[in-house]
């Protein structure tokens, strides 16, 4: 299949890509300490440290600048040359994420694109591959649980 079986339409990428790329960064860099920095190793994450790194949603026109500071994803906004950029649709990056799509299919298919530091990119598709999936498909991060966790405490 050399398209993706979703895009996100025109509406859309053209709204989000006029929004401002920062906030998008901070949170992204939010969800990355809450449901992936808890599971990658150490040393992985010292090899990440001050990289800039960059998330491209292809077909929604946006973009999610980051690094790691001591130990930590934080929102950057990088100027100049990016360490590494991995670019895919919104459709393969789900895909990528429940698992559902090999990594080097969608790269040699063209559908998934890595851009700069090669070892980096290899040191973070391996560490990715590395993670044990229900750890990350744990029920924790499901709408109605973060919903429930988030309602007001009755008090007895």
């Amino acid at each position: 299949m050399s398209q993706t079986a979703y895009q996100v339409p025109s509406l859309i990428r053209g709204v989000l890509s006029k929004l401002p790329a920062y906030p998008g960064s901070i949170l992204f860099s939010g969800g990355l300490n809450l449901a992936l920095k808890p599971h990658l190793q150490a040393d992985t994450l010292r090899h990440l440290e001050s990289r800039s790194l960059r998330i491209e949603v292809r077909d929604a026109g946006v973009a999610f600048d980051f690094v790691c500071k001591d130990g930590s994803f934080r929102a950057a906004k990088h100027d100049g040359e990016v360490a590494l950029t991995i670019g895919a649709s919104a459709y393969d990056f789900v895909q990528l994420a429940r698992r559902a799509q090999d990594p080097d299919t969608l790269f040699f298919s063209r559908r998934l694109t890595m851009e700069g530091d090669t070892e980096l990119g290899l040191l973070v598709k391996n560490s990715l591959d590395a993670i044990d999936l229900p750890t990350l498909l744990s029920g924790r991060f499901a709408p109605l649980a973060a919903l429930r966790r988030m309602r007001p405490r009755q008090q007895s």
